[in-house]
């Protein structure tokens, strides 16, 4: 039972959630403004702004070098985990999803030119990375909710 109450209390696992929910619903609220529809996609999938996997993992650097200290191992570790994930997302990640673009453009044309089309479960997924942008405005989401989360939050 201990096990389950350090988890629930656990600070620095909150606010990552809550960064990554709240960049989520942002994604969806952005994508409602710009597209004039909702999208589920949107709100629970890859890609778009801001960077869900920036904020998460910036919020769990901040949250975890304001309570264990920023000299302190585990945010040696989450401050590494941040970059890498955040590098990723604008890297390998973004590139995929251009790829996808190509891949499922030629396949169209050429399901065209046979007569067939695709369906939706047949396309490469496209908005799996993030641009330079996207992951600036997911990082600096997570830093201010790892500091607002760090303030409300108990020790």
């Amino acid at each position: 039972m201990e096990y389950l109450e350090q988890l629930i209390s656990n600070g620095i696992l909150w606010s990552g959630l809550a960064a990554w929910v709240i960049a989520q619903v942002l994604k969806g609220l952005i994508s409602l403004i710009v597209n004039k529809k909702f999208s589920w996609e949107r709100l629970f999938g890859d890609g778009g702004m801001p960077s869900g996997h920036s904020a998460t993992v910036s919020a769990v650097a901040m949250m975890a070098g304001l309570r264990a200290g920023f000299g302190s191992p585990v945010f040696a570790v989450a401050a590494i985990l941040a970059i890498v994930v955040m590098h990723d997302a604008m890297g390998v990640r973004l590139e995929t999803g251009k790829q996808a673009k190509v891949i499922n453009d030629m396949q169209e044309f050429l399901g065209k030119m046979g007569g067939k089309d695709l369906s939706d479960e047949e396309k490469l997924k496209e908005f799996v990375g993030h641009t330079p942008l996207q992951v600036c405005m997911g990082c600096l989401l997570g830093l201010a909710v790892g500091i607002v989360a760090n303030l409300i939050l108990p020790v």
